[in-house]
């Protein structure tokens, strides 16, 4: 499926902008590949950078999926646009990498639509009830990405 989600007209501050806030996530990043997050609950997204070609690596939280995968949510906290990251998966969904523990995982993402979306919107939002509140402030639909791990 496509990756078609449209940046909205409203939302809040998009996050990750400031010079602290990347160095605050690199660190993240470099702490969740080597030892994980102590709540086991993210991982950090390697891409490759639409524009630039570029590896980039990004801390997100994952929530489980059926048969070995995992969803991940392009919330950016409820910002009008969708985040980075998003757009680097578009452009290259079957080149992505997640890494965390120490562990690096080759895997396919796909954007989810429909009742499947909307099925695996709810599973998340009862795990982690600050995303619906992420969903009022924007009025874009909020992508989920389903992560399915390379058979090798």
């Amino acid at each position: 499926m496509s990756f078609d989600t449209r940046n909205g007209t409203r939302g809040a501050r998009q996050p990750g902008r400031g010079r602290l806030e990347r160095w605050g996530n690199q660190r993240m990043a470099e702490r969740i590949r080597r030892r994980g997050a102590r709540s086991g609950d993210k991982l950090v997204l390697i891409t490759i950078g639409k524009k630039t070609g570029v590896e980039r690596m990004t801390p997100v939280r994952w929530f489980p999926a059926d048969g070995g995968t995992r969803f991940i949510v392009a919330s950016a906290n409820g910002a009008a646009r969708n985040p980075s990251w998003y757009y680097n998966l578009a452009a290259h969904p079957d080149r992505v990498r997640i890494e965390y523990a120490g562990r690096r995982v080759e895997v396919t993402a796909e954007q989810l639509h429909g009742a499947e979306r909307d099925a695996a919107w709810r599973r998340i939002t009862a795990q982690a009830s600050g995303f619906a509140r992420y969903e009022r402030l924007t009025d874009r639909q909020i992508p989920v990405i389903r992560l399915t791990p390379v058979a090798r």
